[in-house]
Formats: C-alpha cells, sequence, structure tokens
C-alpha cells in the first residue's frame, strides 16, 4: 500500500520526502482526501543495456576508422 501524508506535513518535509522516496511513491491528502501522487522519475538506465539487440547491425571493426596510414612517413 502507497504511503500517505497530509499536505501540510508534506509542505513542512518535502525535500526531506523526496531524498528519501522510494519506487511505490507518496500520496498527498487534504482533509483525508488524496489530491497528489509523487512518484519518483525513472532514471535507471540499466534497462537501456541490451536494448538494441537485434535491432542494430554491426560492419566492420568497431575499433578502427578503416583508414590505413603510416604514422613515421613524411611529407
Amino acid at each position: 500500500m502507497m504511503k500517505t501524508i497530509g499536505a501540510a506535513k508534506f509542505k513542512e518535509q518535502c525535500l526531506a520526502l523526496l531524498d528519501r522516496l522510494d519506487a511505490e511513491g507518496l500520496i498527498v491528502t487534504k482533509h483525508g482526501k488524496p489530491v497528489a501522487r509523487v512518484l519518483p522519475y525513472e532514471q535507471d538506465c540499466a534497462n537501456l543495456i541490451g536494448s538494441l539487440e537485434h535491432k542494430i547491425e554491426i560492419r566492420g571493426d568497431l575499433l578502427t576508422t578503416g583508414v590505413r596510414w603510416k604514422a613515421d612517413a613524411q611529407s
């Protein structure tokens, strides 16, 4: 069950509450009635790992430009 907090107490403790906001979030109430739901903004990049699998094709060597040159050659 999602945690609830009164609007006055939320206003008082807003920054501290945001610092320890969990995935479930928080319901803010006024006179016992829900008026807002505070949810954390998803910033998890872990779900991006592997998300392009089977969607892109790698051609050639990723670690080279494909251009051959001789570093000690004189102009």
